[in-house]
């Protein structure tokens, strides 16, 4: 148990702290240091500065928040941190249909956009075990545009609760991302919440809502990964935003 778990199961309550740094991006940041630290020595002060700035975005950008998941076997929590771009009524991924996959009808999606200022982890929405990821090489249109789910880099993932319920989600590469990088692997069980993958760079997360589910978030609503409840399965009652 973590000090931040121990404080709440305490009642203590918790403080800010700085977000760790996931693994992933320690090597790119040391890059950027090490050639800051060059740059100053040869003098070249106004370049050295600007890989400051580079180093500490790259600091930022893969930084790795400690998120409060809710708790409930039903419910569907966002994958991704982003804006709620897109919601339609379309066929699944071929991918993952088929024989113990997603039922071969129109689903819910979900499609939240990560900017280059979001946390680019991604987490599992439901609780379960990882039946099928599968990576698609692609194109690198703007992960905010429709098609971008059957043309862009892209890599599926398949979960199946315990009672056979299954959740199929997408990550998406964008205009700037060229890496999908996968955290977790078939035949893994993870914990709704828990870190599953990311996309360096700016990108796209779409979410397959299971039949008589609706979403509980509205177009244009900001998503925190493992913290926005975007569904609660069984429950048709769509929420209703407004922009203001």
């Amino acid at each position: 148990m973590t000090e931040h778990d121990q404080a709440v199961a305490a009642g203590e309550g918790v403080k800010w702290s700085w977000p760790s740094v996931h693994p992933e991006g320690r090597k790119f940041a040391l890059i950027a240091a090490v050639v800051t630290i060059a740059l100053a020595l040869m003098g070249w002060t106004f370049f050295a500065w600007l890989f400051v700035g580079l180093t500490l975005w790259i600091l930022a950008f893969f930084r790795d928040p400690i998120r409060s998941v809710p708790q409930g076997a039903d419910l569907v929590i966002a994958p991704a941190d982003g804006m709620v771009t897109l919601i339609r009524h379309v066929p699944p991924p071929r991918e993952l249909v088929g024989e113990g996959g997603l039922a071969d009808a129109p689903m819910i999606r979900v499609s939240i956009f990560m900017s280059v200022f979001d946390v680019h982890i991604n987490r599992a929405p439901i609780a379960g075990t990882i039946r099928k990821i599968e990576y698609i090489a692609g194109k690198f249109l703007n992960a905010d545009l429709d098609k971008a789910s059957e043309d862009n880099e892209r890599q599926h993932f398949l979960i199946e609760r315990a009672d056979g319920v299954k959740i199929g989600f997408t990550q998406i590469a964008g205009l700037v991302a060229r890496r999908i990088v996968p955290l977790t692997k078939v035949g893994d069980a993870v914990v709704a919440g828990e870190r599953v993958g990311l996309i360096r760079f700016g990108s796209r997360v779409d979410v397959y809502l299971p039949a008589g589910t609706a979403p509980k978030v509205a177009l244009g609503q900001r998503c925190v990964a493992g913290e926005t409840i975007l569904g609660v399965i069984g429950d048709g009652a769509a929420a209703v935003g407004i922009s203001q």
